[in-house]
């Protein structure tokens, strides 16, 4: 499945069990020898009973990321039309908390998805100016933003550094953890073009919490307001941040791309 170009496989472990994931999600997110994909997520029943269900997601070098908003969307288009739920708010347990899940349903099919994303959290000791290279520095206001799993959002005019400036600053000393990269411009319609290097899997087409970051941090520096159209290179994501609970709105889309099996 994949959410605005962000493609992972899933696997209902309700059904299947997968007892090496890290391993599988190397194997299987080859795109010359494996299925392809941007990381392996699993499915499974949630054991807390605040949630209905829950996801683990491992990125394509086998190491496992917190959350993904593009994959929550999948799950949940997923879980209703494969009739595991008849339920359109689904909540959704991850590493970084409970997600819930809004399914817009037209034709017994779903059509988009928009997920709570929880409140940002901003680290003031990681907004600093690193170096990008060829002596180009971020624009004033560039932010540490988290939404469950860490983001560093470079305002620039050259977003097509990101296969370059990426790799560097997933690694930078300041990120002990590592870190997803994103390199935003704001368009004359008020848009917000973005491409992101995901910590883990390199250049993605889409990274759902990556445009939440964004989003945040464009309308923390004054660049846009609370609600954000993030335009990415797989498609288009609406962001809102809602003053009346300080939550991130995500909203958008999730398909199917093929079914199929796999040997472990």
């Amino acid at each position: 499945m994949h959410g605005a170009g962000n493609d992972y496989i899933y696997v209902n472990t309700l059904l299947y069990s997968i007892p090496d994931p890290e391993k599988t999600a190397i194997a299987w997110s080859d795109r010359h020898k494996g299925i392809g994909s941007d990381g392996l997520v699993l499915i499974g029943k949630s054991p807390v009973p605040e949630a209905d269900f829950s996801m683990r997601i491992f990125n394509a070098d086998g190491s496992e990321a917190m959350m993904c908003g593009n994959a929550s969307r999948c799950i949940g288009k997923y879980l209703y039309e494969r009739a595991l739920t008849t339920q359109t708010h689904i909540r959704l347990l991850t590493l970084s908390g409970v997600k819930k899940l809004e399914l817009h349903v037209k034709d017994n099919k779903v059509d988009s998805v928009t997920v709570d994303m929880g409140e940002p959290i901003f680290e003031d000791e990681r907004q600093f100016n690193p170096d990008l290279g060829k002596g180009q520095k971020p624009r004033e206001g560039s932010l540490f933003v988290s939404m469950g799993n860490p983001h560093y959002v470079i305002f620039t005019d050259d977003i097509d550094q990101v296969g370059e400036t990426g790799p560097v600053l997933e690694h930078h000393p300041a990120f002990p953890q590592r870190c997803n990269i994103e390199f935003a411009r704001i368009e004359p319609d008020g848009n917000i073009r973005t491409r992101v290097w995901e910590r883990g899997s390199g250049i993605t087409m889409a990274c759902g919490t990556g445009a939440c970051a964004t989003a945040v941090a464009a309308c923390a520096t004054g660049r846009a307001g609370r609600k954000s159209s993030i335009i990415m290179d797989g498609g288009t994501l609406d962001i809102e941040w809602r003053e009346s609970d300080n939550h991130v709105y995500m909203t958008g889309p999730a398909a199917f791309v093929f079914d199929g099996e796999a040997e472990l």
